[in-house]
């Protein structure tokens, strides 16, 4: 796939004005966003992905397409699984829902700028080392088991991260609007909306590390990488006020990612034995026994995977209301 540079350029281009667009015309203005706005906007963004996609179908052929689309699905249900730890940090800091949207974007640019950096640091490890692959698949397969054990526990506000900030800055004890910092005693203190976009941000930099080596083991090209991140970032914010209350209702979510993220392991690793060139499998060529998984069945599996989970969790939970959701 051969992106040149001002495909790249017009690429993140359009990308910051989307954002731009955002803060300006939807959260400079502290409001909650209504449940029509939050649908027509995720539909839009969400469209908008879908159409990229068939764009790189048409223009790259649909190998590189249905990388995009396994890409873009994956990340899509990584990135609606943070939206759990979202939903504990807004309650933990006790975000009013006026304010909540800017924490949400100014958090959602820090993901797409740590993802952009370890994009960029998965990229030139792949070109130089084949053994990485490895290393990718065995860290996929624990992040599987983690997942698999129960996804979120504890509580992100109350990290010992969080402890040591509290430690060293000194933070009001209320909001002053959606100000990050503020004046008085004499002395400058940072706000409570501050030490949310913090642990967002802290958040965020694990997130990164799990949802890129994930994508890689779908397709080795930094441009599908890229672009399926940040689709699948754009329209999070609204998606957040959109199922705040379904995501507690989707249960089976963590068991699914992790039989997706356990999927991509042994896909990383079978393709590692498949192109190795270390010299101690089969003297440095091929493993006949470790095929490459075709992408047309990695995007079926990753879609069933993600249809079975949200089905079986809304059936559990069907009679529940979200306060007695376990």
């Amino acid at each position: 796939m051969q992106i040149t540079p001002l495909v790249w350029a017009v690429t993140i281009a359009v990308t910051i004005a989307l954002f731009v667009y955002e803060f300006l015309a939807h959260v400079r203005k502290p409001h909650a966003p209504s449940m029509g706005e939050s649908a027509r906007w995720s539909a839009f963004y969400i469209g908008l992905a879908l159409l990229f996609g068939v764009g790189v179908g048409l223009v790259s052929g649909w190998t590189y397409g249905g990388e995009y689309f396994a890409g873009y699905l994956t990340e899509k249900a990584l990135s609606i699984d943070n939206l759990f730890v979202f939903l504990i940090m807004m309650s933990g800091f006790a975000v009013p829902k006026i304010y909540q949207q800017k924490v949400l974007m100014i958090g959602i640019v820090i993901a797409l700028i740590l993802r952009g950096g370890f994009i960029a640091v998965g990229a030139a490890l792949i070109e130089n080392f084949s053994w990485v692959f490895y290393l990718f698949g065995a860290f996929l397969l624990v992040l599987a088991y983690q997942q698999a054990r129960g996804g979120h526990e504890g509580n992100p506000t109350d990290s010992r991260f969080m402890r040591l900030v509290r430690r060293v800055l000194p933070v009001t004890e209320d909001y002053h609007g959606d100000k990050l910092t503020v004046y008085k005693d004499g002395r400058r203190w940072v706000t409570p909306m501050l030490l949310t976009i913090v642990a967002i941000g802290f958040v965020d930099l694990v997130f990164a590390l799990d949802s890129i080596p994930a994508i890689y083991g779908l397709t080795e090209e930094p441009y599908i990488v890229f672009t399926a991140n940040a689709f699948a970032l754009m329209g999070l914010r609204q998606l957040y006020f959109l199922v705040g209350d379904l995501l507690q209702r989707l249960v089976y979510l963590a068991q699914g990612l992790a039989v997706i993220l356990a999927f991509i392991g042994v896909k990383l690793v079978l393709h590692a034995l498949h192109v190795n060139e270390l010299g101690f499998v089969n003297g440095g060529q091929p493993v006949a026994w470790a095929p490459e998984i075709p992408i047309w069945f990695s995007l079926t599996f990753i879609g069933a995977t993600i249809a079975v989970a949200t089905v079986a969790s809304l059936v559990k939970t069907r009679e529940k209301t979200p306060a007695t959701i376990d």
